[in-house]
């Protein structure tokens, strides 16, 4: 037996090298761009692994807010560093700058010479496809941008904003945790692992009010109030669609009440928008699909390793997605129709059902997974570790370092994917045979 407060120096001194690597990591990323910038955030992952582990055998009462105390120390310096990853955040506080002067922001592109009085010399020059895009970003989205732009239309209230929203996700853990009967010390798995910290504590993904709508309708939902549980995961869904997945978890086949909620819902967070048209879908439909090569295909790492085997096939891409629409759906409906809602069975459904889709998916970006680190700390697992961490590799915003081609750091990702569903496999194959021996 360890000695008392053993465990809490045992997570001090990770969380020590937890500080070190993150507080490094800003330094390897102007010396070596992208490349060394993954390779110290996925050092940072895993010894966010060894800390959970640490963590769930700690008995300090102490060691809770060691953990929160890191994690907002850490956050509130990435919070005074310039963007590093990503110039999102400056079409975000843009947006909500185009809004408070009364425009659509689904009407015009940022370098129109409508919004030029709006031009300014710190967001401005930062926004990704000025001359070429209009916004991507849902309705909800678009609220927000407007609601926290009113308390300072810099990225830095943008961050705080965001940073807000992750509070709720927290909490929503910790939470869950407790109902799960689980230490609540497992959600140093979310607050030190490095994808939240740097993708929104300094990137300012909105990705963060996104995974707090979702974890508040799953609270909801697994509480028994299914409907309140729906609405909040579709306006998740309309700050990034691909939330809509996690509907699974509060509708019922047959219940007619959940999809009417959703479709007024949506409606509703639209109507404020429809000046423009069809145009209200942004670029998300005008280029979007495109740009990412959905039409063809190109970064769909499965269909890309279907192909490497065999070669392009005619109307491959439309088989491949057909495919994946019919998996995706499968695994949803069997969610839907479980006969136990309990928390036990809801999160890992909802959870499987978040990861094969984002696989099958394949995204090029990073923080498409942060929607799934809240899961690591409430249902962990190898596979769920190795898809957070793999993640890490799509990173790309330095274009002066040696460049490894995207479908290359994809197969780093699915490799360490599916070294990690082969570990669960053998553990499991071997625990059978344990329990099958005689005596």
């Amino acid at each position: 037996m360890s000695a008392p407060g053993g465990g809490l120096l045992r997570l001090a001194l990770v969380g020590a090298l937890t500080a070190a690597l993150t507080l490094a990591t800003p330094f390897a990323f102007r010396a070596g761009g992208d490349n060394l910038y993954m390779a110290f955030a996925v050092a940072t992952g895993l010894i966010a692994m060894a800390a959970t582990v640490v963590a769930e055998r700690a008995r300090d009462a102490r060691a809770i807010w060691l953990i929160i105390g890191v994690a907002v120390g850490l956050r509130a310096i990435l919070l005074l560093l310039d963007p590093l990853l990503s110039t999102d955040i400056y079409r975000y506080v843009w947006d909500g700058k185009v809004q408070a002067a009364g425009l659509n922001p689904y009407r015009y592109f940022p370098a129109d010479a409508a919004l030029a009085a709006l031009r300014d010399a710190a967001i401005y020059p930062n926004i990704n496809r000025a001359d070429t895009a209009v916004t991507a970003y849902p309705p909800v989205a678009q609220m927000f941008f407007l609601a926290a732009t009113r308390f300072g239309a810099n990225v830095t209230a943008m961050r705080l904003a965001l940073l807000a929203c992750e509070a709720v996700t927290v909490t929503l853990i910790i939470l869950m945790l407790r109902r799960l009967g689980r230490p609540a010390t497992r959600v140093v798995a979310y607050l030190w692992h490095p994808l939240p910290m740097w993708e929104i504590a300094n990137s300012g993904h909105v990705d963060a009010a996104m995974v707090a709508l979702i974890m508040l309708g799953l609270w909801l939902a697994v509480a028994g109030r299914r409907l309140p549980g729906a609405i909040s995961i579709a306006l998740g869904a309309l700050v990034k669609p691909y939330a809509v997945l996690a509907l699974a978890a509060a509708w019922r086949p047959w219940d007619w009440k959940i999809p009417l909620a959703v479709l007024a819902v949506v409606a509703l967070c639209y109507a404020p928008y429809v000046s423009v048209g069809w145009g209200v879908f942004g670029f998300l439909t005008t280029g979007y699909l495109q740009e990412e090569a959905y039409n063809t295909g190109a970064y769909l790492w499965p269909l890309a390793a279907v192909r490497w085997l065999i070669g392009a096939v005619p109307g491959d891409v439309v088989a491949y997605e057909a495919a994946a629409a019919l998996v995706i759906g499968a695994l949803g409906l069997r969610t839907a129709w479980r006969n136990s809602r309990s928390i036990e069975t809801v999160l890992p459904d909802v959870s499987m059902l978040l990861s094969t889709s984002l696989l099958l998916l394949s995204p090029n970006y990073p923080w498409y997974f942060l929607i799934l680190t809240p899961f690591v700390a409430l249902v962990g697992g190898a596979p769920l570790w190795a898809v957070t961490i793999g993640a890490i590799f799509l990173q790309q915003e330095a274009m002066w370092d040696p460049v490894v081609p995207l479908l290359i750091r994809k197969s780093a990702l699915y490799g360490l994917v599916f070294l990690a569903c082969m570990y669960v496999a053998w553990r499991a194959r071997r625990e059978r045979r344990l329990v099958s021996r005689p005596g």
